[in-house]
């Protein structure tokens, strides 16, 4: 087994975008084993987890490749990409009773996202996913923001202290906040 990295890549939406990105890990050997993709305006973002082959002592390290050709993209694709290594071997098991999804509907504002996760962070409750999107009400033109979060809740953190907490935050901020 090799050595695994994440290679992030941020630039312009363009088509070639994931083809430019995903060439520079197949020329290298490495296999794509996850991604997430998604354009915001008019940039495109992907993360992908990546594993390289064994490196032979005669070759330069597979880490210094990637790096070479990450700022080769940034020469001549304007994609900006980063490589991180990252430690192998098998996670260990989660110490988590429920994992459920939030969902938050409500006029855009500044600190919908702070302060739920910061709500989140300080019961130890684990955020694995989250995805936010604005957008326009119909009837009024008025900036709406929703966000859907993937979380993870530990033992010892009661379903009804997270709803409770939640429900003040909702309150506070005039969104509406469910759990389900």
């Amino acid at each position: 087994m090799g050595k695994k990295f994440i290679v992030t890549a941020i630039g312009k939406d363009r088509p070639g975008f994931i083809a430019d990105v995903s060439g520079l890990i197949y020329e290298n050997g490495c296999n794509l084993e996850d991604s997430t993709m998604t354009s915001l305006s008019d940039e495109f973002a992907m993360i992908f987890l990546v594993e390289g082959p064994e490196e032979k002592p005669e070759q330069e390290p597979l880490e210094q490749r990637l790096l070479k050709e990450c700022r080769r993209l940034e020469k001549e694709k304007d994609i900006s990409a980063f490589v991180r290594p990252i430690r192998t071997g098998t996670p260990g098991p989660r110490k988590t009773t429920v994992s459920e999804t939030l969902h938050v509907e409500g006029l855009d504002q500044a600190g919908i996202v702070y302060k739920i996760s910061r709500y989140l962070a300080d019961r130890n409750i684990n955020i694995s996913n989250f995805s936010s999107r604005m957008s326009r009400s119909p009837e009024t033109g008025a900036a709406m923001y929703g966000i859907d979060i993937r979380i993870e809740i530990p033992k010892g953190v009661t379903r009804e202290s997270v709803d409770d907490g939640l429900m003040k935050i909702g309150n506070e901020l005039h969104v509406d906040i469910s759990v389900g």
